[in-house]
């Protein structure tokens, strides 16, 4: 059985960058940036590409000015899911309650029965993710799951510590800035340097009631982390969600009004994904288009029913669009929300549904050519000025769509 009063934190090193050299091994030693969707963003590096002075979030032609013998490559989220998937089932063959954090990320809880202390049991961890994945990854155990990601965190790159007592965790927390902990960062980090808190063990020092005021509820349990008493629980299974959300950037500005629609469409199709595989429906919608010039515009609508159908839903978002367009501004982004969220079987039947039977035929044909075809396969006909976005591969996946995770 795992050690309750301890929890692990696997973490791998350079995720994307690693997983990219898995299945490319000349690219080992070689400085590596993972680019995004539109191949203008460094999104991960090496760490040959950090010493360079490349940052994430840089835009590619800034990067190849620091790094031109480096090597740039365009993210694959179906590959590092299959990694991500992998690692699991080996954090999973040494602890019987797993937290799926992130695609790279999981808390659990050590199995010690092979007596193994905490140390022994880190660095047997690390080194059986790297045999059976080859990736490299960083483990780090201690009493809560905020001082074993900290941990985790001034262990990199490959490395394996556990820091239990609070002699040592106090040490830990002194050399660490407070921006490191997880939930502590701009205006958070700008209140607690207020009250003379930089470090981690300065914030663990302050009055709780003090922390409370000043980072709600949810900084004050970072406080009880800090100081050795777990208040985050690990999560097996994913808490069930409040609110889905699909979009992001389109590449390039667009003020075209056909084009702009063909985006909420896609980003639609790809959020009736979501709650199709969260079987809930949704009662409120909502649109955010963000514009080249910083304008940002929002819509709010209620579908005429709880839905997950693509015809109801659309033409809820169809009103938020008009409440959101700006004519003429060219748009950068976009996202759409969908929240009051039901479970299926709270759905309302009526004498009178909303959408005959055929529109329901029609939406379980296109979904069993999708599984077995593509996930775009069939698609609406507005989406065709996305032409290119459709062809591009790197486009038909994201790590929103990985299944599983607690985050994102």
């Amino acid at each position: 059985m795992g050690d309750a009063s301890v929890v692990g934190h696997v973490d791998a090193d350079c995720f994307y960058v690693s997983a990219e050299r898995v299945r490319y091994a000349h690219l080992r030693g070689v400085p590596l940036a993972v680019v995004g969707n539109h191949g203008a963003c460094v999104i991960a590096k090496s760490y040959e590409m950090k010493a360079a002075g490349v940052k994430t979030g840089e835009p590619i032609w800034d990067a190849v000015k620091k790094c031109p013998e480096g090597a740039y490559m365009k993210r694959d989220f179906r590959w590092y899911e299959v990694l991500s998937r992998l690692m699991l089932d080996v954090v999973r063959e040494y602890s019987s309650r797993v937290e799926y954090h992130s695609i790279d990320e999981f808390f659990f809880t050590p199995d010690l029965a092979r007596g193994r202390d905490e140390q022994g049991f880190a660095e047997m961890l690390r080194d059986r993710v790297w045999e059976r994945v080859r990736v490299p990854a960083t483990v780090g155990i201690a009493r809560t799951k905020t001082l074993a990601k900290l941990v985790s965190d001034t262990a990199k790159p490959f490395g394996a510590r556990a820091v239990l007592g609070r002699e040592a965790e106090e040490a830990l927390l002194a050399r660490t800035p407070a921006t490191e902990v997880a939930g502590i960062a701009g205006r958070r980090a700008a209140k607690l340097s207020t009250w003379g808190a930089t470090t981690c063990l300065d914030f663990a020092r302050m009055d709780r009631r003090l922390v409370r005021r000043l980072l709600t509820a949810s900084g004050e349990a970072l406080w009880w982390e800090l100081n050795g008493d777990p208040v985050l629980p690990i999560h097996p299974n994913r808490v069930p969600h409040k609110t889905l959300s699909r979009g992001g950037a389109f590449g390039g500005a667009t003020a075209d009004p056909d084009v702009l629609w063909a985006w909420l469409v896609r980003n639609l199709e790809r959020l009736i994904e979501e709650l199709t595989y969260h079987d809930v429906l949704a009662g409120r919608v909502a649109v955010w288009v963000g514009y080249k010039d910083g304008r940002a515009g929002e819509g709010r609508a209620n579908p005429s029913e709880p839905s997950d159908r693509f015809d109801v839903l659309l033409e809820a978002f169809r009103t938020c669009l008009r409440q959101a367009y700006v004519p003429k501004a060219p748009a950068r982004r976009m996202h759409l929300f969908a929240d009051d969220l039901r479970p299926r079987r709270e759905r309302q039947l009526t004498l009178f549904p909303s959408a005959p039977p055929r529109a329901e035929a029609v939406a379980s044909l296109a979904k069993s050519i999708n599984d077995r075809h593509g996930r775009f396969a069939v698609r609406s006909v507005a989406t065709l000025p996305l032409e290119e976005i459709y062809a591009d591969e790197a486009h038909g996946y994201d790590i929103c769509d990985v299944r599983g995770k607690v985050y994102f």
